[in-house]
């Protein structure tokens, strides 16, 4: 039961769940159309501004390892509400930020407090729904966190335009609020407290390094992380390769941003209907081995030159939906043999997969070719075809499961 003495729905705990999960998105793509006004007002360049948004991913990166014990200790909702309060208290600094220094190290801070909603809404799907329908909850998530890169830029466009740059973080500060009265008081206290669980340093990495042997879990979190480096690549590389290589201007290139995500909702709804039939395993491997073909068929066309702007967004396009199977599957899968320190396997998996992500499509930075779209390209495919390989390489060693195992680390 809640706290308000009602039982919410399945659909309802989804909606609840989705919305946590739309909080880093929307911090990171709401604020990207005011790069220009922040840069005048911060009198700093857009490069330098550009480390606002890497801060921010050092922070999704780090903070999703502390909040993973934090969860299994002390529940779901206090983490939770610490996270979203250190969210808030930081959107309210980069708010006032008088410099750019200042702003970089509030993102930060602000990354810490709202990775919190990423790892517990991941964590919750264990807690209210069976193992069987995890990759179908995952693709209902993916739904409401691809309403991100469709909404979020336009806002943060006509917010920045009409009332300046400060009143997006404005809105995250009240959005994150509604967001804590509605975990107060509609989501339910499903999970018990485990104060078995250590908080000191040394525990919690030996309990990481226990997640982590776990070749079940350790598989599918690789393999699933190098299949979405193609996401975060494209994020990247997708203003160079339309603004600056195929001449579009900044209403036509949002324009193209939002269909493309069309891609990535589309097939993770396609992965719910899926899983009513299929085990979340033989999908996963499907969409990966698709991935890495159309990835490999991207790369050979670009480096003869033989795509335009239509056949380019259509392979993305390709390329994305893909994602929509392989991420909330390799999620499930990874996350499955665990009966306890689900909110440690959860921060972990996230972790691998922002981290690695992020770090290859950093990598974009050291390529200086004269074929832009090069590359993106390259790394769009070498990265699934490497995951691929880890797959079949794990699987030589495991039989996967979807029932949870004896294997479960100890606190």
């Amino acid at each position: 039961m809640s706290p308000v003495g009602v039982k919410p729905s399945k659909n309802f705990i989804i909606i609840i769940l989705g919305i946590l999960t739309t909080v880093n998105p929307f911090s990171i793509d709401m604020y990207l159309p005011a790069f220009d006004s922040l840069s005048k007002d911060l009198q700093t360049s857009k490069e330098v501004l550009s480390l606002t948004l890497a801060s921010y991913f050092i922070g999704i990166a780090i903070g999703q390892l502390f909040y993973g014990p934090l969860l299994d200790r002390f529940g779901r909702k206090k983490p939770l509400l610490f996270g979203l309060g250190i969210f808030i208290i930081s959107s309210l600094g980069c708010l006032f930020a008088q410099n750019v220094d200042q702003l970089i190290a509030f993102r930060f801070l602000q990354a810490i407090g709202g990775c919190a909603a990423q790892v517990g809404a991941m964590t919750m799907v264990r807690d209210f729904f069976p193992i069987e329908e995890n990759a179908k909850v995952f693709s209902l998530l993916v739904l409401v966190l691809s309403v991100s890169p469709l909404l979020a830029p336009s806002i943060g466009s006509m917010i920045a335009t009409w009332l300046g740059w400060q009143f997006i973080f404005a809105l995250l500060i009240g959005i994150t609020t509604l967001i804590c009265l509605m975990i107060y008081l509609f989501l339910p206290a499903k999970y018990q407290p485990d104060t078995t669980v250590s908080l000191r340093i040394k525990p919690i990495f030996y309990n990481y390094l226990l997640i982590i042997r776990q070749p079940q879990f350790i598989t599918f979190a690789l393999a699933g992380a190098l299949s979405m480096t193609g996401l975060f690549v494209y994020i990247a590389a997708s203003p160079m390769i339309f603004m600056e290589v195929y001449g579009v201007n900044s209403k036509v290139y949002g324009l193209i941003f939002a269909l493309l995500s069309l891609g990535f909702i589309g097939s993770s709804q396609i992965n719910a209907q899926l899983s009513k039939k299929f085990r979340p395993n033989p999908i996963f491997k499907a969409g990966l081995s698709i991935q890495v073909i159309i990835a490999l068929l991207f790369l050979l066309g670009v480096t003869y030159y033989w795509y335009n702007i239509y056949t380019t967004f259509a392979f993305i396009f390709l390329l994305l939906a893909c994602l929509g199977l392989t991420y909330p599957n390799a999620a499930a899968m990874a996350i499955a043999p665990f009966t306890s320190n689900i909110g440690s396997a959860s921060a972990l998996l996230g972790f691998l997969q922002i981290g690695i992500a992020g770090l290859v499509a950093g990598c974009l930075s050291l390529f200086d070719a004269r074929n832009k779209i090069l590359p993106p390209a390259l790394l769009m495919a070498v990265m699934p075809l490497i995951g691929l390989f880890t797959l079949f390489w794990g699987l030589r060693h495991f039989t996967p499961t979807l029932h949870s195992s004896s294997a479960t680390p100890p606190h």
